[in-house]
């Protein structure tokens, strides 16, 4: 058990043009870590209608991050834990589902930006800014 579990909004910066952020996302990445499939989707979903990036350009980015780090499937599991997830802590259901598929790969750690920094989910698994800590 054990693990970081790293959300869609730290990944996209290495697309983005803040520099700063860049660099920090940058070093939690060369760290390693998981993500899910639902990350992926996210990903490209944002480097395609937002960043206007290309197919083939989007393509290369999706295939280095998924060099680089584990990814996990979303299943029914995810899912189930997901809805308990978003009643509970108040979560969306798109950030709960994040934190499902994190605690169904026994994470401990899940790096987002977006989620309330230093919130525990079931006991085992603490949200961390990865830029409060600056």
């Amino acid at each position: 058990m054990g693990g970081r579990f790293l959300d869609t909004n730290l990944l996209l910066y290495l697309a983005s043009g803040d520099a700063q952020k860049a660099d920090r996302a940058e070093a939690v990445l060369g760290q390693g870590g998981t993500i899910s499939v639902q990350v992926l989707n996210e990903i490209a979903n944002v480097l395609r209608r937002k960043i206007q990036m290309s197919w083939s350009d989007t393509h290369v980015f999706l295939d280095m991050i998924r060099a680089l780090l584990t990814v996990e499937p979303v299943t029914q599991a995810t899912h189930e834990t997901g809805l308990r997830v978003s009643e509970r802590y108040g979560l969306s259901i798109y950030d709960a589902m994040i934190v499902a598929a994190a605690l169904l790969a026994e994470c401990d750690t899940l790096i987002s930006e977006d989620m309330q920094d230093g919130l525990v989910i079931d006991n085992r698994l603490r949200i961390v800014n990865p830029f409060g800590q600056a």
